[in-house]
Order: C-alpha cells, then sequence, then structure tokens
C-alpha cells in the first residue's frame, strides 16, 4: 500500500473569526459572538478564492472531503470551483463544538444552500451535542475530539485514493498534527 498523500486545509476566515477579532480575548471568552454555523466573511471569500491557484497546481487529488460546516464548504467551493474531483461531505473532521458557531444545521438545510453536495448521509444533529443537556450547546469533551480524530484518520487509511485534500478547521486540525492553522492555510502530510 503506497503512502496517503493528505492536504489539510483550514477553512478561510469565517464571520465568527472577524467578529473574534474585533474583541480582546478576554472578552472573547465571556462574550460568543453567537453565530450559528458562521459563514465565510467577506476576506474569507477572498482568502478562499486565492486558495485556487494554489489548488488548482496539484494535478493529482482524488478526492475533497469537506466538514459539513458552511465555512468550509464555502472555502471548498472557492478552493476548488468546478474542478472534476469527487467531494465528500464527512462529519468527523468538523471543528470541536466550542462555541455556537460550531453548532451546525440540519442536512436539509445544507442541501437546500448546497444542493450539488449530498448531506443525505448525515445525521440530524451531525455535530456534538449531549441529549442530557438542554442548552442550546454543551462543548464537546476534548477525550470525544481525540476519539474523532482517531476515526477520521481510521477512515482515511480504509480509503482506496490516495490524494485527498480535507477541508476542516483550527482547532481539529492542530490537535490532529500538532500545527496551528491560519485561515485558508494548506499543509501536506503523508499518512
Amino acid at each position: 500500500m503506497s503512502a496517503k498523500r493528505l492536504h489539510l486545509i483550514r477553512h478561510a476566515q469565517s464571520l465568527h473569526n472577524a467578529a473574534a477579532l474585533a474583541v480582546p480575548d478576554e472578552e472573547l471568552i465571556k462574550r460568543d459572538p453567537a453565530l450559528r454555523d458562521a459563514a465565510l466573511s467577506p476576506l474569507g471569500h477572498q482568502q478562499a478564492r486565492a486558495l485556487a491557484d494554489e489548488m488548482t497546481a496539484i494535478k493529482d487529488i482524488e478526492l475533497i472531503v469537506i466538514s459539513p460546516f458552511t465555512r468550509a464548504i464555502q472555502t471548498a467551493q472557492h478552493a476548488f470551483g468546478d474542478a472534476d474531483i469527487p467531494r465528500l461531505i464527512h462529519d468527523l473532521p468538523r471543528e470541536r463544538l466550542d462555541s455556537f458557531c460550531d453548532v451546525g444545521r440540519s442536512p436539509a438545510q445544507l442541501a437546500q444552500d448546497f444542493p450539488t453536495l449530498d448531506f443525505a448521509h448525515l445525521d440530524d444533529p451531525w455535530w456534538y451535542h449531549d441529549p442530557a443537556h438542554d442548552a442550546p450547546f454543551t462543548q464537546e469533551p476534548w477525550d470525544v475530539l481525540d476519539q474523532r480524530i482517531n476515526g477520521f484518520v481510521a477512515w482515511l487509511q480504509g480509503r482506496p485514493e490516495n490524494r485527498i485534500a480535507i477541508v476542516a478547521h483550527s482547532t481539529f486540525l492542530r490537535i490532529w498534527t500538532g500545527t496551528p492553522f491560519a485561515n485558508a492555510q494548506r499543509l501536506e502530510i503523508t499518512l
């Protein structure tokens, strides 16, 4: 079996990221901007479009795996345009639920907004939720994130493709690789 080459891409700047830049860190901890499934900001759209040249230069990508969050989907749409590469929405590389922006939307709502992608295989909810709590969201425990990363790596290892692009999120990618990711940053790794 040959090694898999993975192109890990953090989504471009979201409206939540932009709001976070506008307040001091200690204030952000106290105050969530409350942007559910935050979309890309205007700067984020520019950042994602800028990825297109970089991604077009890579000729051997066989599969694009995309987190179901709107900011990741929009990033993938800009970065890969109409390239004839299969795209798969997968919930394992989603962001760790830590803020309201990490609460997703139903597969039906996503399918309405992104009709060229398949969301039918996703659970509803597909994001972390704790049925024992009735709050709008509960933070995802770190051990659950670790299990999810391990499950995603195992899933990737079982895939027939060897050249895969993954559009995901900061905390997920940082915990997986040990590398901090800026918005719209790509890191190539071998699995």
